[in-house]
């Protein structure tokens, strides 16, 4: 069953199944969107991300963004909208002192800034979703406990975003770190891309206008943010999707090599041999 809830402290929590749909939104707040079945396009500005139930979709306050969705099966789509004050008291929670907090002026703020892009969606941060999820199901409000949910979804958000935007920042050949940042953001863009256009034959110079990067300085620096050239980094989503496909659906093993973007299917069979040791026919018996 479908629902929006508010809560006493203006966090929001909206679960939809759609179908067909093409709408426009502004994040009122900082929002965390996922899909937990289906796809779903999102298009922030001239960027056409992909939505599914591998990755979570961050978005700041006041960004205005597109969904649009055509599937034949019910797309899920699970949202989650922090409200600024809730935003701000975990902020200060996390970098004060206990003599800070007690000092610290109702209305001041320490957000940091909030990197809107597509973060994986795993780990702890998938399970407390889920969870909560799961709990909402049942129509039972508890906002003390919601509220706790939500709480952990900022630490496993906050912990997710040191993993994918700091610690990669830090691998960089830059001395300056908002530097470092920013050539974090625009690689966060490429990958957008890589993600969001698995299917379809990419270029270097594609990614690297997108980015707002030359194409030797996009190879240099993807490679040292992500351990991956961005050849590496597409096979395996690519190979990702694969394994899904194996796995959800009856799908020929040709049909999935066309689906996931390889032109033959003798090259995907042989790709996947090598990075799994098993066959994808193999794969699929066992799965």
């Amino acid at each position: 069953m479908d629902y929006l809830k508010t809560l006493r402290n203006n966090n929001k929590i909206f679960l939809k199944t759609i179908y067909f749909s093409t709408d426009k939104h502004i994040a009122d707040d900082f929002t965390m969107r996922c899909v937990l079945t289906g796809n779903e396009n999102c298009n922030i500005g001239y960027r056409n991300i992909l939505l599914d139930p591998d990755s979570v979709l961050i978005l700041n306050k006041g960004t205005s963004y597109a969904s649009t969705v055509n599937s034949e099966v019910p797309v899920k789509s699970f949202s989650i909208s922090f409200d600024e004050k809730f935003i701000t008291d975990f902020n200060n929670s996390i970098r004060l002192n206990s003599k800070q907090l007690l000092d610290v002026k109702e209305n001041a703020t320490l957000l940091s800034e909030l990197r809107e892009t597509l973060y994986p969606f795993k780990g702890d941060l998938r399970l407390t979703v889920l969870h909560l999820k799961d709990y909402l199901d049942n129509n039972v409000v508890n906002e003390m406990l919601i509220n706790e949910y939500l709480h952990h979804c900022l630490i496993t958000y906050n912990s997710l975003y040191n993993n994918e935007v700091l610690k990669k920042a830090e691998q960089l050949h830059v001395l300056n770190q908002a530097t470092r940042i920013e050539v974090i953001r625009r690689l966060n863009i490429a990958k957008e891309i890589l993600y969001s256009n698995y299917y379809r034959n990419i270029s270097l110079e594609e990614l690297a206008e997108n980015a707002c990067l030359s194409v030797n300085h996009l190879l240099r620096t993807f490679k040292q943010a992500f351990n991956q050239t961005p050849h590496q980094y597409l096979t395996d989503i690519r190979l990702s999707k694969a394994r899904y496909m194996l796995k959800r659906t009856d799908c020929p093993v040709n049909e999935i090599a066309n689906t996931i973007g390889f032109e033959s299917t003798s090259s995907f069979i042989r790709l996947f041999k090598k990075k799994m040791s098993t066959t994808p026919v193999a794969y699929r018996q066992t799965a």
